[in-house]
């Protein structure tokens, strides 16, 4: 149980309390934590292609430096990592990278915010009520 944990990132220092509980349980369990930053590309689809090219370059290399850091966290505790991008909605990507790695455990920050603001359903809610593998969320701290 728990040999492939995935840590979905958006690279924020937030996401350091969900670092700290993917080594906690990777180290008591002897697992790999799979680290996954998603570029969120549907926001600039209809830019043209050189700007979309620009921006995604751009966005990849944040998701490079989010990864990076995570990884060398962990590491640092003596966990295998493994880390990855991925480019499209982060719910699906997330849930189609946690099918490919076949992750036996997702964790993952969540936000609280009011009605207003989680509308439309956040990232980790949709990860919640689609994985096939337990999800467990962590409250981030606000950032301000």
């Amino acid at each position: 149980m728990f040999e492939r944990i995935l840590l979905p990132t958006d690279g924020t220092d937030s996401m350091d309390a969900v670092v700290e509980t993917a080594a906690d349980i990777a180290g008591r369990r002897d697992a790999t934590v799979y680290v996954l930053y998603v570029v969120d590309d549907r926001a600039f689809l209809t830019l043209q292609e050189e700007m979309k090219t620009d921006v995604l370059e751009e966005l990849t290399g944040e998701g490079e430096a989010a990864t990076d850091r995570a990884a060398t966290r962990l590491r640092d505790a003596g966990i295998a990592v493994e880390t990855a991008i991925g480019q499209g909605d982060p719910a699906d990507e997330i849930l189609a990278y946690a099918e490919e790695i076949d992750a036996d455990l997702i964790t993952m920050g969540t936000r609280r915010g009011d009605y207003a603001n989680n509308l439309m359903g956040s990232v980790s809610q949709k990860v919640v009520a689609r994985a096939s593998a337990p999800v467990l969320t962590t409250n981030l701290a606000a950032e301000e």
